[in-house]
Order: C-alpha cells, then sequence, then structure tokens
C-alpha cells in the first residue's frame, strides 16, 4: 500500500459499502406501498435450514398494499406466517391455505415523521461511515509520505481526490435520503 492509486481504491471501495449499506436498510423501512423488499430479511426453517423466504415461495405484489407468498410447498405456510410475524415488520400475515397474503397497513402521520427521522439517522450513519474511510485514507497518504513512498504533491493530490470520493459519496446517500423520505411522506 504505497501508491495513492491503491489507497484512493480501497477508500473508494469502502465508501460504496457504506453506501450499500445505507441503501439497504432504506429499502427495509415500510412506507405504505407494498414491496417485495419487505420480506428480504426473512428466513424460516425449511428442512433443518435457515432458508430465505425468496427460495421457498414466490413472492409478488398483487396490489399496492399486499405482498403475496405462494410457497412451492403448502406445509410451510404455518412457519411462513410465524416467520414473518416473529420479524417485527408490524405485519399480520393471513393465509388461505394456499397463499400467505400480507397486507401493507397506511402510515399516519406520526409514523411517517418517525420513520423520517429514522432514514435521517440510517443517512448521518452513513455519512460518517464515509468521513472514517476519508480519515483512514488521508492517514495512509500521510504515512507513505514520512515513509518516503510518495512525494508532498502526489500526497496533496491524493488528499484532494479523497475529499471528491467523500463529496461524492455523501451527495449519493443525500440523493437515496431524499428518494426515500419524498416516499414515506407520500400519501
Amino acid at each position: 500500500m504505497t501508491n495513492s492509486k491503491d489507497i484512493l481504491k480501497q477508500a473508494e471501495d469502502r465508501m460504496k459499502k457504506a453506501v450499500e449499506v445505507v441503501r439497504d436498510e432504506l429499502v427495509k423501512i415500510r412506507t405504505g406501498k407494498a414491496t417485495t423488499a419487505l420480506l428480504d430479511g426473512i428466513k424460516i426453517d425449511y428442512y433443518g435450514t435457515m432458508t430465505p423466504l425468496n427460495k421457498v415461495a414466490n413472492v409478488s405484489i398483487p396490489d399496492v398494499h399486499t405482498v403475496a407468498v405462494q410457497p412451492w410447498e403448502k406445509n410451510i405456510i404455518p412457519i411462513i406466517e410465524k416467520a414473518i410475524l416473529t420479524a417485527n415488520l408490524g405485519l399480520n400475515p393471513a393465509s388461505d391455505g394456499t397463499i400467505v397474503r400480507v397486507p401493507i397497513p397506511a402510515l399516519n402521520e406520526e409514523r411517517r415523521r418517525d420513520l423520517v427521522k429514522l432514514v435521517k439517522k440510517f443517512g448521518e450513519d452513513g455519512k460518517i461511515a464515509v468521513r472514517n474511510v476519508r480519515r483512514d485514507a488521508i492517514e495512509h497518504l500521510k504515512k507513505a509520505e514520512k515513509g518516503e513512498h510518495m512525494s508532498e504533491d502526489e500526497r496533496k493530490r491524493g488528499e484532494q481526490d479523497t475529499q471528491k470520493l467523500t463529496d461524492k459519496y455523501i451527495k449519493d446517500i443525500d440523493n437515496h435520503l431524499a428518494a426515500k423520505e419524498k416516499e414515506i411522506m407520500e400519501v
């Protein structure tokens, strides 16, 4: 790890991961509209193996306020219902013997505000992660200059490039936040 390109590449990879974590967290937040992503984190005990729901059933959106889960084997319907209930998503599944329907309740104004606060918290956590990557990258650049592996000009250029990357990924997080906030506040 001696040249600035390597340091910047590693910093950019870590910044991308921070943005991905924020995006993944935002997808899980319920907005009053049905989306298959709501059930992405749910796993069921399928013949002794914890298996993601979408690997044992077809998850679809029949209408704006319902997620439908159609398992490939009818005998796992009770297991799926229990998994959705215990996932603490505030969802109440109901089955008709062949399909588990998960109605998505509409959000009230107070709940919307709480969700916006949560979205902002995830965003701030992501921005902090990006800034920590920037700090680490700049430390690596300074160490490389002290170890006489690079010139002062190259270090300064590396610091400027690191700042440009930081700005880019923080703007990316802001865009994700704005989109999610708009989605939540939409009635």
